[in-house]
C-alpha cells in the first residue's frame, strides 16, 4: 500500500479528460517513459491500496492491472501530480517489459532526431 495524501488526490482534475487522467509511466532506475496510459479515480484508488499500476481501458471500457496476464507488473514507487492537476506521473518499479510489442518502453521508435554537424 502506497502512503496517499488524500487532500492532494482530492485535487486531481477528472472533468477535463470526462473523467480520466493520463498517466506517465517512468522507470524508476533508468528514468526513461515506458508508456502512457489512462486512469480513472477508481484505477488510481486500486494503484495506492495494492502498490501496483492500475489503469483504465478505453477500448474495453473496464480497469485493468498492467501484467494481469503477462507478468509485467509496475510496482509503484510515487504518484506526481503535475502543476494543472489533470495529468499523473507513476514512477514504477518495471517486471519484465512495459510494452505490449515486447520493446522494454512503448516508446522506442525515433520519428525525428537532431544530428549536430
Amino acid at each position: 500500500m502506497l502512503k496517499c495524501n488524500r487532500e492532494l488526490l482530492e485535487e486531481i482534475d477528472f472533468d477535463k479528460g470526462q473523467g480520466l487522467v493520463p498517466v506517465v509511466v517512468q522507470d524508476e532506475k533508468s528514468g526513461n517513459v515506458l508508456m502512457v496510459a489512462y486512469a480513472n479515480r477508481e484505477a488510481i484508488e486500486r494503484t495506492i491500496s495494492t502498490g501496483y499500476a492500475h489503469y483504465y481501458s478505453r477500448s474495453r471500457q473496464k480497469i485493468w492491472k498492467k501484467g494481469e496476464t503477462s507478468g509485467n507488473v509496475q510496482k509503484v514507487k510515487r504518484i506526481l501530480l503535475d502543476c494543472d492537476s489533470d495529468t499523473l506521473l507513476y514512477v514504477v518499479e518495471q517486471k519484465g517489459v512495459a510494452c505490449h510489442t515486447g520493446e522494454y518502453s512503448c516508446f522506442f521508435r525515433t520519428v525525428a532526431e537532431r544530428k549536430d554537424e
